[in-house]
Parts: C-alpha cells; structure tokens; sequence
C-alpha cells in the first residue's frame, strides 16, 4: 500500500491578514483554517496521514484541534523559517512513498485537486505543481518602479498547493540545499527534476489578505447553502 503524507506548514505570521496570530488559526465560520484545510485532506481519500508542522507554543493547542480529524496526524514543532518547518515534517514523514507539502492558507482546496496531484505522481511523476493561467497584464519593472518590458503571460502560470512529490526526491532536495525557499518545487528544479503540472482550481486560492478572507467567508457561505 502506498503511504502518502501531507505536511502542513501552519507557523506563518499572517502579519498581511492583520491578525495577532499565526495565519492557520485564524478562524472561518468559526473554525480554524487548518481545520478546513484537513477537513480537505481527509476528504480527498488520497492520504495516510498527516504532519502538522506549529510555532512550539500552538502544539498542545493545535493537538486538541485535530482530534476530530479522521486521518492520523502527528503535531510537531517547526521552525523560523518555511523551509526548517518542512524538514521538521518531512523527519516525522519518514520514508514515505509520497509527500504532499499544502498551505493551510489554501484551506478550501478542492479535494479533487488534492487526489489529482497524489494520481499524478503516483502516475510517475517525481514532482507535480497545479497550477492557473495568469490572466493579468505582466509587467517587469526595476528598482525604482519604472517598467522594463511587458512579459509574454502565455507561458506563465499561477502555483498552488498542495505541491507533490515522490518522497525520496523531495528528501534529497532538502538534503542538496540547506537554504531557505519559498517553494518545494523551486528545490526539486535545483536538482534537475522535471516538475510536471495538473489543472489546478480557483478555490483553492491562498488566504492572505483581508480581502482574501472576505472572499473565503462568501465561499464557506455558498458551499453551506448547496
């Protein structure tokens, strides 16, 4: 049986949300979004398991939180940056087969999105992104604002989570580069690894702003009344 694993990196600051807290606890319709996130986990029917990676002083508190949770998951405690929080996941992952790293900002994520990306890699991709057109004018500017040139948007795409990969690659890129990154894919390319991508899913956009937060109570709002 394939073992499958979801890492949860939920220690970000959410300072642009305007919250005094870490960003995964903030609440919607009066539940946590790492709560929706795992409730999207679980529901692919994709996992074996989850690692929920916390600041040390949320661990007991998060604990209590995935109780309800119908997917084991082990709670440990992270770093001061993304990349260490993942190592901290991916020791607890162990060997297994497959790796999903999900932001728990995108905590409306289809779970048809989520078995698309595990298919896909258990299909034999070494590592898999979803991903959306970009449909916004694309600018380069320079240092002092002023714009260089319009870029082709036609060969540029929007990357989601969760990002999955085959569990011994994504070890050995953490393994190769010890320094931070702001994407597990960008470590995988490092290495020479095709990343492949699946369609991904407007819903699963990622929780940052305050409008971002206005948008995901609409959406709560709308799945509540279907």
């Amino acid at each position: 049986m394939t073992d499958v694993v979801a890492l949860v990196p939920a220690a970000g600051s959410g300072v642009r949300l305007g919250e005094n807290m870490p960003k995964a606890f903030v609440e919607l319709a009066g539940r946590t979004l790492l709560e929706w996130a795992l409730d999207g986990l679980s529901a692919s029917g994709a996992l074996s398991r989850v690692v929920v990676v916390v600041p040390d002083i949320l661990q007991d508190t998060t604990s209590r939180l995935v109780e309800s949770c119908v997917l084991p998951v082990d709670v440990v405690v992270g770093g001061a940056e993304r990349t260490d929080s993942v190592r901290a996941g991916l020791a607890v992952a162990g060997t297994a087969d497959i790796v999903l790293v999900h932001d728990a900002a995108r905590c409306l994520t289809p779970p048809s999105l989520i078995t698309r990306v595990v298919e896909a890699v258990g299909a034999g991709a070494s590592a898999v992104v979803p991903v959306l057109p970009v449909v916004d004018t694309m600018k380069s500017v320079d240092a002092h604002g002023v714009v260089t040139g319009t870029v082709d948007r036609a060969t540029l795409r929007s990357v989601q989570t969760p990002q999955g990969f085959d569990g011994v690659t994504l070890r050995r890129a953490y393994d190769a580069f010890p320094e931070t990154a702001t994407d597990d894919a960008g470590l995988v390319e490092r290495l020479g690894v095709d990343v492949h991508t699946v369609v991904g899913d407007a819903e699963a956009f990622k929780i940052t702003t305050p409008m971002d937060l206005v948008l995901a109570r609409a959406l709560v709002a709308r799945r509540t009344q279907s």
